[in-house]
């Protein structure tokens, strides 16, 4: 390889800041919309704007890895390595003049992420993760919480996309009742890359999620698992992208949580 995969990694960091820098001006205003049609139009500029300054960058790095067309799509990737961007992560918050949004790019290599960087374009502040590298926040090494109590844990889940499977919609139901009895506070939000890097950083203890897509939960596995935590199925298993659940959490919860979440 002619770069490093720290060189690549900061070179990826630079490209995302500067892709959110497009974001960013463009935030402002609810953005009005009638119907769905109206506000996938107003999504799909949003990924657009950013993926022009975006996507010429990151081929440039690696030419050779493939590009993930659809960061909503689940599921295993075929062999190789491929970049993984979600231009505008949390996009719908976005067009609702919400702050919870980012930036960010993944280079995977056999299904497995090799380095991340996360941009948040309106705190400017980037997180970045390589495998076996460490996880780090503007260049702050980042660690898990040290909770040993769920029971004094602050945890959060996250809708993976509209419209799921009636089925996957009352398991996150009652997932969210068994957490709202066994956990401190449960948080309920879009996107869940940003609750992943603050468990990553130690100010979430527990984040879990039923399906998603792989934009949604590569970035933020790769985080959590280099500061510290363990990153599992629902069930406590090994987790991959074909997995239907997630949990990422700080080793103290981890088996209180799985067990929560299995009840």
């Amino acid at each position: 390889m002619s770069s490093t995969h720290a060189e690549v990694l900061a070179r990826t960091a630079d490209a995302v800041r500067s892709a959110g820098s497009v974001l960013r001006k463009r935030f402002g205003a609810v953005a009005r919309h009638e119907s769905r049609e109206e506000l996938m139009r107003a999504l799909a500029a949003n990924d657009e704007a950013v993926l022009e300054v975006l996507r010429p960058r990151l081929t440039q790095l690696r030419p050779d890895a493939r590009w993930v067309e659809d960061e909503l799509e689940g599921g295993a990737l075929p062999p190789g390595e491929w970049w993984l961007v979600d231009p505008a992560e949390g996009n719908v918050n976005h067009l609702h003049g919400l702050p919870e949004w980012a930036v960010t790019a993944t280079l995977v290599r056999e299904n497995r992420p090799v380095l991340t960087a996360i941009h948040l374009p309106l705190t400017g502040e980037t997180y970045t993760a390589l495998a076996g590298g460490g996880a780090h926040l503007d260049g702050r090494a980042l660690r898990v919480s040290e909770t040993a109590d769920l029971g004094l844990a602050l945890v959060a889940t996250s809708q993976a996309r509209p419209d799921e499977d009636a089925s996957i919609v009352r398991r996150i139901g009652s997932s969210v009742t068994a957490m709202l009895l066994d956990a401190l506070v449960v948080r309920t939000s879009v996107p869940a890359t940003l609750h992943l890097a603050s468990v990553a950083a130690g100010r979430i203890d527990a984040f879990w999620q039923f399906a998603g897509a792989r934009a949604d939960l590569l970035p933020g596995a790769l985080l959590v698992s280099e500061a510290g935590g363990r990153v599992t199925d629902a069930d406590g298993r090994a987790w991959t992208p074909e997995s239907d659940g997630f949990l990422a959490s700080a080793p103290g919860v981890h088996a209180a949580a799985v067990a929560a979440l299995t009840r």
